[in-house]
C-alpha cells in the first residue's frame, strides 16, 4: 500500500512546483514590472497615446479594449480613437456608421477592412458607437503607399487635388537615417539582392499621413488613443517622429508589445522601445 502511494505523492509534489503562467506583464523603460492600473493612471493626462500592437496578438487586442474602456471611464480628457487599420478615404463611411446613418453590415461590406477586423478591431468601433466617441481613419489609402513604393514621393505630385485630401501636405519631410527606415532597407537587402530604395519611403508616407490626421483631429483637452503596429511608434520613431516635427510640446506616451520566452523580466533588446512594454509569452495563441 505504501508503495502505491508514492506515485500520487510525487505527482502532488510536482504540481506544487508548477509556476504561474501570466498572460502578460508590463514593464517601464528601466525594466521595472508595473501593474496595469498604474499604467492607466500615468496615461490619464497624456495628449496622445500610441498603442503599438503585434497584429495577430490576442493579449494586445484585449488590452486595447480594456485601456479604451478605462480611459473613457476615468472622466478626464475627452477621448478620441484612431487606427492604422482604417484608411483616410474611408472616413466618410466610418462617420456614417458611427452616426447611425448606415448599418454596421453596410460599413463592413464597403470599407477595406483587415482580415482580423471582426475579432480584433470591431469591438473598438462598437465601443465608439455605443459611447459616441470619435474614431479617425488615419492611414494613407494603400494605393498611394504603393505609388510611393513604385515611383518615390515624386509620384504623389501627379495626384489630383481631391486625392491629395487623403495625404499630408506635400512635399513630405523624410529622414532616411531614422533607425526604423534604415532597418527596413537593410532587412530588404538580406538575401534578396537589390532592394527597392522606396520601400522605407512607402512606410514613411504611412507614418506621415497617420501623424497628420491625428493632429488634425486632436485639440487641447482631448486625448487621442491610436492603435497601430508597434513598428510605427517604437523608439519614438515613425508616427511619433512626424508629430514631434509639428508639435514638439505635446505629451506623447507609447506602448509596445513584444514576445518573449519568459515574462519574468524585460529582455535587453526590448528595453527602451516605449514608455510601457507589454511582454507576452511567445507561445501565446494568435488571432490568425
Amino acid at each position: 500500500m505504501r508503495n502505491m502511494l508514492i506515485p500520487f505523492l510525487m505527482a502532488g509534489l510536482s504540481l506544487a512546483f508548477v509556476a504561474d503562467k501570466p498572460a502578460y506583464r508590463i514593464y517601464d523603460p528601466k525594466g521595472k514590472d508595473i501593474p496595469y492600473s498604474k499604467m492607466v493612471r500615468q496615461l490619464e493626462d497624456a495628449d496622445i497615446i500610441f498603442f503599438g500592437e503585434l497584429h495577430d496578438n490576442p493579449i494586445a487586442h484585449w488590452l486595447q479594449r480594456e485601456l479604451t474602456r478605462d480611459l473613457h471611464a476615468s472622466g478626464g480628457k475627452q477621448l478620441v480613437l484612431g487606427a492604422e487599420m482604417l484608411e483616410a478615404d474611408n472616413q466618410l463611411l466610418l462617420d456614417e456608421y458611427l452616426g447611425g446613418m448606415i448599418t454596421e453590415a453596410k460599413f463592413e461590406d464597403e470599407a477595406r477592412l483587415w482580415q482580423n477586423h471582426k475579432t480584433d478591431y470591431k469591438p473598438l468601433l462598437q465601443f465608439a458607437f455605443q459611447h459616441k466617441i470619435p474614431f479617425i481613419a488615419t492611414n494613407v489609402p494603400r494605393r498611394y503607399a504603393n505609388l510611393v513604393y513604385r515611383k518615390g514621393f515624386e509620384g504623389l505630385d501627379s495626384l489630383s487635388p481631391a486625392a491629395k485630401e487623403y495625404l499630408p501636405p506635400l512635399p513630405v519631410v523624410y529622414d532616411p537615417e531614422l533607425p526604423g527606415y534604415k532597418a527596413m532597407l537593410e532587412m530588404g537587402q538580406m538575401g534578396h539582392g537589390t532592394v527597392n530604395e522606396n520601400l522605407p519611403k512607402a512606410q514613411a508616407i504611412k507614418d506621415a499621413t497617420m501623424g497628420y490626421f491625428i493632429l488634425k483631429n486632436w485639440s487641447t483637452g482631448q486625448q487621442f488613443l491610436h492603435f497601430n503596429g508597434a513598428y510605427h511608434s517604437d523608439n519614438a520613431g515613425g508616427i511619433v517622429w512626424y508629430i514631434r516635427q509639428q508639435e514638439p510640446g505635446l505629451k506623447i506616451r507609447t506602448i509596445t508589445t513584444v514576445l518573449q520566452e519568459s515574462t519574468d523580466s524585460l529582455e535587453q533588446n526590448a528595453a527602451g522601445k516605449a514608455d510601457y512594454t507589454i511582454v507576452v509569452p511567445e507561445n501565446m495563441t494568435r488571432t490568425y
